[in-house]
């Protein structure tokens, strides 16, 4: 090796064995501004454990290295140990900077861990090559994502303009191996870049409403900036639109560093910012909003040549019932045109473009976009809204049959389920990541929801002094699960047991990863029970839709008994269920009072778990805070529980008139209450209630009244109400040929 950038870092432990009592660290310059980032991690690590430096002839020498060999995988590493008199050498051989990278966070995860002495020879390569984050970025008021209006995108506003947060964001999505970031906003061009065509567009500074926000904004998005919002407002950050750019070119080189490429995505067709400037408007023939779309994509591609790729939508801005071919000829027209605009300077540069199944035809996509000048790529929502449910969704299906040759598709795996609380199921995990189709038509996954913002966390209630930790900081867990099976699905459940001790020393690392396991269970079984395709329709913790969905807010025991399960379950509704049993027929699928009894399983493996983590708690403030979630998930469940089975009495009750069913209804019923009031006391004692854009405001507390409302209905129950048809259910339009 040549030119070798050389690290000493000593290591000495005082519980180690002499043989492992001093450490030095190689890195060779090969493996790039990743190998570095890989190099600071065990630095870090070794910091921790209350290491020092130094060298001496016993020392272990970790060596990070670059294998140019043309046939290896991308981001592929292998680690090698050797003995050699006396001395211990663990060699990571990385593929490219990346793979590099990831072997070396190994060897970090390692010393963090303790087993950095029970390291063996191993080879590496990714399962999936593309993992990502969707991130609904609220840039400014005048540039809003679909998650603007609620609380969560309102307080990071700030937050996205600071470079202590993407450091931190972009630290821990390559520790957890994540290597795609797509970044999600209805039009975020004012916000980003300079147009010479249309020079008042660009904005300075960053704005923010000082207006409270209500549950009133359209679902499409088109009234996502009010005049009263723009009238009161503030301005949270001074920045002139050169210092934006210059901004972002940081962002896009730290993800640079770590092995992580960065997309923008848009919704279309708006222009909030833009509207009203230069005769630009939200009309689709108007010619001078087309030139305005083009010549702002073309300079997003030239102003960022770190930039990935884009991501567009035939989206809720665009007529429903408008030809499918006119959309896509305005799309190429404005984003195609733009990125060829763009690359005649630079022919060489790969620019991707991933157009979203979204109200629109593949075969009109295709003929519109057949002269894109580079990667040409789908995306298609695989769990719809909800990736807690089961872990092989089957709408992806008439897809994979139907894909053109040659082509393949993004997943967008949305989690609209768990806004609230840490989790983590390595089981469910590795079950839905081994279910993912593979990779001859499969480019990759971003995940994330569209209801709530993955920046810092402001729902809870008594926060720490100091900054408030980010989403990906608390629910590290969660997020290292998906990241790092998404890498190796093969990782042993003992793997994430061992960084949970490593996390809580002091703790039962089997219980905990047992309380953890069990919580999380609750939104899947409950879910796939009851089903509401997207996020408006269903929020799991709260059994809530948005008032205005067919849900209605609160869904009731009746909305149970009439509810759907999801498609691709193998679950039996409520009335199926009753029907079958009336007829005698066999219960093939599982039936309701079998997602009860699994409700109930989870809850009490959950509580049992957690009678061995509370002692350890008190003296652990991050213990504490998995501990208050994983109980209130357990509550959660066992009302669930109750209520499925409250509601199954009473459907048996309506076809029966049995006076023992509707006693039975009511017993169920009764408990349900009881446990909805636990889980909200615990929930609430640790989290404010929110303004959710998609869902609107969620008061866990105050739909104790809707809880206990269930008892009511019951007790006034007629036989004969319930009906056999108008079931509930459906699931948003998807792909189309």
């Amino acid at each position: 090796m040549k030119h070798l950038l050389t690290l000493f870092i000593v290591l000495v432990a005082l519980s180690a064995p002499a043989r492992a009592a001093s450490f030095s660290l190689t890195n060779e310059p090969s493996t790039g501004e990743p190998g570095k980032f890989a190099a600071e991690e065990i630095r870090r690590e070794a910091t921790a454990k209350g290491l020092s430096l130094g060298d001496d002839a016993k020392a272990t020498r970790i060596a990070l290295t670059v294998d140019m060999d043309a046939r290896a995988i991308a981001q592929s590493y292998s680690i090698r140990v050797q003995n050699t008199n006396g001395r211990r050498i663990i060699t990571v051989r990385g593929a490219d900077a990346a793979g590099a990278m990831y072997g070396g966070l190994d060897v970090a995860e390692a010393i963090r861990t303790g087993t950095l002495d029970s390291l063996k020879d191993s080879d590496h390569k990714p399962h999936i090559a593309q993992r990502g984050i969707k991130f609904n970025i609220p840039l400014d008021l005048r540039t809003p994502s679909y998650t603007d209006s609620s609380d969560a995108a309102q307080a990071n506003i700030p937050e996205m303009w600071e470079r202590a947060f993407w450091t931190t964001f972009l630290d821990a999505m390559a520790r957890h191996r994540y290597n795609v970031l797509s970044l999600w906003s209805l039009h975020p061009f004012p916000s980003l870049v300079k147009v010479p065509e249309f020079p008042e567009v660009a904005l300075n500074d960053v704005w923010r409403t000082r207006v409270k926000l209500d549950d009133t904004f359209s679902f499409a998005g088109n009234d996502m900036v009010r005049p009263a919002m723009l009238a009161d407002h503030e301005v949270v950050k001074r920045m002139t639109i050169d210092e934006k750019i210059e901004f972002w070119r940081w962002v896009m080189q730290q993800a640079a560093d770590r092995g992580i490429r960065v997309y923008f995505f848009t919704w279309n067709v708006f222009t909030f910012g833009a509207e009203g400037k230069h005769g630009i408007s939200n009309d689709l023939g108007n010619e001078v909003t087309k030139k305005y779309f083009r010549a702002s994509v073309r300079e997003m591609v030239t102003t960022y040549p770190l930039l990935a790729g884009m991501g567009i939508t035939a989206g809720e801005g665009m007529p429903e019932k408008m030809d499918s071919k006119e959309k896509e000829r305005w799309l190429w027209d404005t984003y195609g045109e733009g990125v060829r605009d763009a690359l005649k300077e630079n022919p060489k540069r790969e620019f991707g473009m991933i157009h979203r199944f979204h109200w629109t035809a593949q075969s009109d996509i295709l003929d519109a976009f057949k002269d894109y000048p580079g990667t040409f790529e789908f995306s298609f929502k695989y769990s719809v809204a909800h990736m807690y449910s089961i872990p092989k969704p089957p709408f992806i299906q008439p897809l994979l049959e139907n894909l053109a040759p040659g082509r393949k598709t993004w997943l967008t795996v949305r989690n609209d389920d768990i806004y609230t609380f840490r989790f983590g199921d390595p089981g469910y995990a590795r079950e839905y990541i081994a279910n993912i189709p593979p990779a001859d038509k499969i480019a990759g996954f971003y995940m994330g929801p569209d209801g709530y913002v993955w920046g810092r966390d402001f729902l809870e209630r008594n926060p720490a002094p100091g900054p408030r930790p980010l989403v990906m900081e608390k629910q590290w867990y969660s997020f290292m699960l998906w990241g790092r099976l998404a890498y190796d699905p093969s990782l042993p459940d003992s793997h994430f047991e061992r960084e949970l001790a490593a996390r809580h020393p002091k703790a039962s690392s089997p219980n905990l990863f047992r309380a953890l396991q069990g919580a999380s269970q609750v939104m899947p079984f409950i879910t796939r029970f009851f089903w509401g395709d997207i996020d408006l329709k269903w929020f799991p913790e709260a059994c809530w839709s948005h008032r205005r969905s067919k849900g209605n807010g609160f869904y009731t025991v009746k909305h149970f008994m009439e509810g759907a399960a999801m498609p691709g379950s193998n679950v039996l509704n409520i009335r199926d269920w009753r029907s079958r049993l009336a007829a005698r027929q066999p219960m093939t699928e599982t039936t309701p009072l079998e997602i009860a009894a699994a409700l109930d399983g989870a809850a009490a493996e959950t509580f049992a778990a957690l009678n061995a983590l509370r002692d350890a708690a008190k003296a652990d403030a991050e213990l504490q805070k998995n501990v208050n979630d994983c109980e209130a998930l357990a509550w959660l469940g066992r009302y669930y529980a109750a209520k499925i089975r409250g509601a199954c009495a009473l459907a048996l009750f309506d076809a029966s008139s049995d006076k023992f069913e509707h006693a039975a209804a009511l017993r169920h019923l009764g408990d349900a209450l009881a446990h909805w009031k636990k889980y909200a006391a615990i929930r609430d004692a640790h989290y404010v209630p929110a303004l959710y854009n998609r869902l609107g405001h969620v008061d866990v507390t105050a739909l104790t009244e809707k809880a206990a409302a269930d008892l009511n209905l019951a007790r006034t129950w007629k036989p004969g109400t319930l009906k056999d048809d108008g079931k509930r259910g459906g699931t948003e339009r998807g792909f189309r040929k």
